[in-house]
């Protein structure tokens, strides 16, 4: 392999040119975060069993670690039988295909170089990386850019020079309202390091559970998880499986509200003197932790100093989210404070409430990291305030005075928005920074999964693959932001998730063959494809079911259904089109799609009269082919250049109107498509 020196000097001279990606020669890659510069060159470098890995430099273990769980990845998607087993140290084979070269080990924290360049050519495949961590981003780039011809398998020749846009990419999983087990956790971190997130952000407190284990106050956990926590042993497996793919793991205990749990084992921590139980219902609770005793201080600071031993990262989050305030107005002990205080506000309450948590979490080397409400301007220099509700005043504010910010507004995937939406909101956004000095203080964003609606089987449905997305959002240059380009990467990555034991293609197959109760889910699968439950918080005030509860089933097909339905995005895409070019080859998709759904509920109908628990979706159904039907007619004017009526046309359009209407908290999503075929048809 070329010396080290000659490598550098090729990347120097060709980055000198300022080249970003692409040129004509680019292929069809499925990269994805999209590096900062590409150059594709002419050739390939072909991979057969003599493929080896050899690590030179400083590297450490969790180099040797990644470029074999690389090795055998390529193996498995290969088939090739590799005679390198484990990589355990340096320079173990100088005459390898590819080298990884790293200057020094690096610290597992926020600021940390994590860049990285890539080349490969006819001859050689080089990783170099000042830190180990650029180099496990560079080893997922390399094994994203394996192709394959009649000759087999190849890498193709490439130079690539990249790092983050922002430092902090992280994903926030609600372990609290639905328990995500161990084994859970760690697909997701697999997930998150072939995409090059680096924060997981575990939600571990909260109404509806306390979910580690403390030795220190045992009834934590003993009385307010219904028996599912993590030991402390299983903390310390995530952090260290994590800190093996350069992911650190920040906890979030939330307080002084989202509480509830907390008070089975210790009420007096609360600020009402009553009989608690773990919270079953979801939203803003009235209880809350009293703010008015030194008590609650002492048992902080006893705490704090217990779970700071089990997660070792700088970054400490307290919640602070969501108070309301009533029970602390409804305390004699706690108005009396207030008045001896002179707060006026139940804000301010919290605003010393957060200061002397603040004090504690530092006294114990951590830094505070707290939900947008706890800002307040005489808040110390060192909080870190991470937004979630687009109150911009205050926003711009809490920038603009110094503090570092983290962005979740737009990037809360319990919103069933599609991956598009998610795709094109920027973390700086004009909306709600417009000052460049208050854009520096962003220090980058999180995806948010809540689990109101996410049960162990549909984790991976709820987080992937739109979180694969908004990971390019946070890692890739501004300017990259082809949506249907996009989406064409996006498949393809979505299929080498699963590689990693995610199972979020796996269980919606499960869930479907469950509702129909049999092998055959072809008829379901089509309408599953062109539905998308209820966005935003509409799920939780739908009137057609019960209120949702924690013990309530999570099995329906809404539940199934994607957030992103694929096939009536597709449809909708090739209706834009057909407006625009009228190309008859585009016609004839559109008609071959409106055929299968015209035929769907006569294949449908007898799967839901025998389940009853898809009595709700059969109007769905019904109108999915009614519509297809309408959309057939159109095209057949369109086609026969023979207008449609006035009347047909309102007739249609009032029709489809009835038809988007919810029902089993799902509408379908390639109505409006169909209306631009009712416009066209009728000119």
């Amino acid at each position: 392999m070329k010396k080290r020196n000659y490598f550098i000097k090729i990347l120097s001279f060709i980055f000198s040119l300022n080249s970003i990606v692409l040129a004509e020669i680019e292929p069809d890659h499925f990269l994805m975060p999209i590096p900062k510069s590409v150059l594709w060159e002419e050739g390939k470098y072909p991979v057969d069993e003599s493929f080896r890995i050899n690590v030179v430099g400083e590297a450490g273990d969790r180099t040797f670690k990644a470029a074999t769980r690389a090795l055998r990845r390529l193996s498995g998607r290969t088939g090739l039988f590799f005679d390198q087993d484990f990589i355990t140290g340096i320079n173990q084979s100088p005459e390898a295909n590819l080298e990884l070269m790293c200057h020094r080990p690096g610290e597992l924290e926020l600021g940390e170089d994590e860049s990285y360049r890539l080349r490969i050519s006819t001859r050689e495949m080089i990783i170099e990386a000042e830190t180990e961590l650029g180099l496990l981003h560079g080893l997922e780039t390399w094994l994203q850019l394996l192709m394959s011809d009649e000759n087999g398998y190849y890498f193709p020749a490439v130079i690539i020079e990249d790092e983050p846009r922002f430092p902090w990419r992280g994903l926030m999983i609600d372990a609290c309202r639905h328990f995500q087990p161990v084994h859970v956790i760690l697909q997701n971190i697999d997930a998150m390091s072939a995409v090059k997130l680096n924060v997981l952000h575990l939600h571990l407190s909260e109404d509806q559970g306390f979910r580690v284990e403390s030795k220190a106050y045992p009834l934590l956990h003993e009385k307010g998880s219904d028996g599912f926590y993590f030991t402390q042993c299983q903390i310390g497996e995530i952090v260290d499986y994590a800190a093996d793919r350069g992911i650190r793991v920040v906890p979030e205990f939330d307080m002084p509200s989202h509480t509830t749990a907390w008070f089975p084992g210790y009420p007096e921590l609360s600020s009402k003197d009553t009989v608690y139980t773990v919270e079953r219902s979801w939203g803003v609770k009235d209880p809350g932790m009293n703010p008015a005793r030194e008590f609650t201080y002492a048992f902080l600071d006893t705490f704090i100093a217990e779970m700071v031993t089990l997660f070792p990262d700088d970054y400490f989050h307290i919640g602070g989210d969501e108070n309301n305030g009533k029970w602390w107005l409804q305390n004699p002990e706690i108005t009396a404070f207030m008045d001896s205080m002179e707060f006026e506000t139940t804000h301010e309450l919290q605003a010393y409430f957060t200061r002397r948590v603040h004090g504690i979490v530092r006294k114990h080397g951590k830094i505070m990291v707290g939900w947008g409400e706890i800002y307040d301007p005489d808040m110390p220099s060192d909080v870190v305030i991470h937004f979630w509700w687009p109150r911009l005043k205050q926003m711009e504010e809490a920038l603009l005075k110094g503090y570092k910010g983290i962005m979740s507004n737009g990037y809360y995937i319990d919103h069933f928005f599609n991956t598009e939406y998610h795709y094109l909101m920027d973390p700086v956004r004009p909306e709600y920074v417009t000052d460049s000095l208050a854009a520096q203080n962003i220090l980058g964003a999180e995806v948010a999964s809540w689990a109101e609606f996410v049960t162990e089987d549909l984790t991976g449905l709820r987080i992937w693959p739109r979180t694969a997305a908004i990971a390019e959002r946070f890692w890739s240059p501004a300017h990259i932001r082809d949506v249907d380009d996009m989406y064409r990467r996006l498949e393809t990555v979505s299929l080498r998730l699963e590689e990693l034991g995610l199972d979020h293609l796996k269980n919606r197959d499960m869930m479907l063959r469950r509702l129909a109760g049999q092998r055959d889910i072809e008829a379901l699968h089509i309408l599953a494809g062109t539905v998308e439950p209820l966005k935003h918080y509409s799920r939780h005030r739908a009137t057609d079911r019960k209120r949702y509860v924690q013990h309530a089933p999570l099995t329906r097909l809404v539940d199934a259904a994607w957030s992103d339905a694929p096939d009536a995005r597709r449809f909708r895409r090739l209706v834009q089109d057909y407006e625009k070019s009228h190309c008859p080859k585009v016609g004839k998709e559109i008609e071959t799609m409106l055929i299968t759904w015209s035929d769907n509920h006569d294949n449908l109908k007898s799967v839901i009269e025998s389940n009853p628990v898809l009595w709700e979706i059969r109007t769905l159904s019904e109108d999915l082919s009614e519509s297809a039907n309408i959309g057939l007619t159109c095209l057949n004017r369109i086609n026969s250049w023979r207008s449609m009526s006035s009347k047909d046309t309102d007739a249609y359009t009032a029709r489809l109107e009835e038809m988007k209407k919810h029902r089993g908290e799902l509408t379908l999503q390639h109505l409006e498509a169909i209306q631009i075929l009712i416009k066209m048809a009728g000119k």
